[in-house]
């Protein structure tokens, strides 16, 4: 009878080492946002902006994501899923779909990223956007939605350079020489 219950306690003690072993939620990461701080070109009232962000794990544990909060309900997830993770060294691309219809003006907005990061509890990325008004007549909310709900049932313009996707720049462009050296 005894070597039954020693045979459980070890039994037991090795599911235990196991479990403890297999939890990676506890072990910490760092994570890099490739071009964070973007500043994108400007976009009429109403229009619909994509927006994609690299992120990349850079350390030696895999990076759980369990939450994505955004500054203005203007912002929805991608895949509409706010739990993901990356493998360690791996990188994967966030992709956020921004709606204009709900700013006028300069707009800076923040996301930010919970999960297993090493020094804090979240991870921020940052943007910003002029949104402009229409010049001869500001559309009301209602009225922008309206347009929006005739777009998503017409035909989709699939080429890149529409006004609304001409991309972003960093500070640091700012600061180099643009012009050709003769």
């Amino acid at each position: 009878m005894k070597y039954n219950y020693i045979n459980y306690i070890w039994v037991a003690g090795i599911i235990f080492l196991l479990s403890s072993c297999l939890d990676i939620s506890n072990r910490k990461t760092t994570m890099k946002v490739e071009d964070n701080e973007r500043h994108y070109y400007a976009v009429l009232a109403g229009q619909q902006k994509d927006l994609s962000f690299k992120l990349i794990n850079t350390g030696k544990n895999p990076l759980m994501i369990t939450d994505i909060i955004t500054s203005c309900g203007c912002l929805k997830v991608g895949d509409g899923n706010g739990k993901f993770s990356v493998p360690p060294g791996k990188e994967r691309i966030l992709t956020l779909s921004y709606n204009s219809a709900k700013n006028v003006g300069y707009v800076k907005h923040y996301i930010a990223l919970y999960g297993n990061f090493e020094k804090l509890p979240y991870q921020e990325i940052v943007f910003d956007i002029h949104v402009v008004p229409n010049a001869l007549y500001t559309q009301d909310y209602e009225e922008l939605y309206a347009d929006e709900i005739k777009r998503e049932g017409g035909l989709k313009n699939l080429v890149e350079g529409q006004e609304n996707n001409k991309g972003y720049y960093l500070d640091e462009d700012m600061h180099k020489n643009i012009l050709p050296k003769e």
